[in-house]
């Protein structure tokens, strides 16, 4: 999902800048109301950025990263989740890469659009209808469908408008690689889940929802 610098000019980076300010300020208010939202957002982005940096690999145009998606996503939820992405990749770039702050607005849209998109396709159905453990591989496995494929495209979206031209081919082949992450992932993310769905609830940090049934299916 990475995108090199100088692929897009300045004005398509003012552009990306000024959507992705936008989509986070649209949830600014729910964490006015809901101050534990920001300890969860700072838990997602160290989560985030632990999965990023465990595993990523150059593949055609782009970089394919274990993201870690479905499992920040249902343990911290919706709102934690799209501003720990922002923050995990301010993070790295403050620590790591300095270069790919300029950037960072277009990167954090190739995470945050996906997941806008696989909430509202399913992912806040699930986050309403039980607690973490109530949670199935195969939906997980929905989920991550849904989100990489929203990454492979915003990848394809911003190539689409680079200064340099891409072969439909480089990224066909990027797309394709990201098919043994979308099978691996939701194993992981389930894991985990059915880890935290035996804790006896307590960490109101942890929980996203009630925990109730007993391990995932």
């Amino acid at each position: 999902m990475h995108i090199e610098p100088g692929m897009l000019s300045a004005a398509k980076i003012v552009g990306a800048n000024a959507a992705a300010l936008s989509l986070l300020a649209s949830h600014v208010p729910a964490f006015l109301r809901r101050p534990l939202e920001w300890g969860k957002a700072l838990l997602a982005a160290i989560f985030f950025s632990v999965f990023m940096e465990f595993w990523h690999q150059p593949v055609g145009p782009s970089e394919l990263h274990f993201i870690g998606a479905s499992a920040i996503y249902f343990i911290f939820g919706f709102p934690a989740t799209l501003f720990g992405f922002g923050i995990g990749l301010t993070l790295q770039g403050l620590l790591f890469e300095p270069q790919d702050l300029g950037h960072l607005a277009v990167n954090s849209l190739s995470l945050m659009v996906p997941l806008v998109a696989a909430h509202a396709m399913g992912g806040k159905r699930l986050l309403e209808s039980g607690g973490l453990a109530s949670i199935r591989w195969s939906s997980v496995l929905r989920f991550d469908a849904v989100y990489y494929s929203g990454v492979v495209a915003m990848v394809g979206f911003w190539l689409m408008l680079g200064e340099r031209a891409t072969p439909f081919a480089d990224w066909a082949v990027f797309a394709a690689a990201y098919l043994p992450v979308v099978l691996c992932e939701p194993a992981i993310s389930c894991g985990l889940l059915r880890a935290l769905g035996r804790l006896d609830a307590g960490n109101p940090l942890l929980r996203v929802t009630t925990l109730r049934s007993p391990a995932l299916a």
